[in-house]
């Protein structure tokens, strides 16, 4: 699976002015303990449902910034988050829209990922031992 997923490479995006959506959701990798808990951050384009990137690990700015530069170079027209207060000073406010309706796609795309892929299930006897092999099977998933 590790080989499969280092020959993917990402598609390029380069339409300007779209509308994206960004939210993270929470698995674990290991035991299910809240010290075990690792999120997955990612960005959408409304139109094409295309992930444009994804990054697994904590629920920071050092780990969301590189997704959201990625979009920022496209020249967005909105950029619809949930109200974790880490986008505010991320995106540019002009662009940025933080409401709660407005990232149905993205909420549909966690539960479709959830059912798709049984290790991030909450409930499961499946589950990922190493951070390598979910960004591998995310990699695979996404864009293969």
């Amino acid at each position: 699976m590790l080989k499969i997923s280092q020959q993917i490479q990402p598609p390029s995006f380069n339409e300007f002015g779209c509308k994206f959506e960004v939210d993270e959701m929470w698995t674990y990798i290991g035991r299910n303990t809240p010290k075990n808990y690792i999120w997955i951050s990612y960005a959408l384009e409304r139109k094409t449902k295309s992930i444009i990137d994804f990054c697994v690990g904590s629920r920071s700015i050092k780990n969301i910034k590189p997704i959201l530069d990625k979009v920022l170079v496209t020249k967005p027209k909105r950029i619809y988050t949930d109200k974790l207060p880490l986008y505010l000073n991320l995106i540019p406010i002009e662009i940025h829209k933080r409401f709660q309706y407005c990232t149905n796609k993205i909420e549909r795309m966690n539960l479709n990922l959830r059912m798709h892929i049984k290790r991030l299930s909450r409930k499961t006897i499946c589950f990922t031992r190493d951070q390598k092999y979910l960004e591998a099977h995310l990699r695979i998933y996404f864009w293969g």
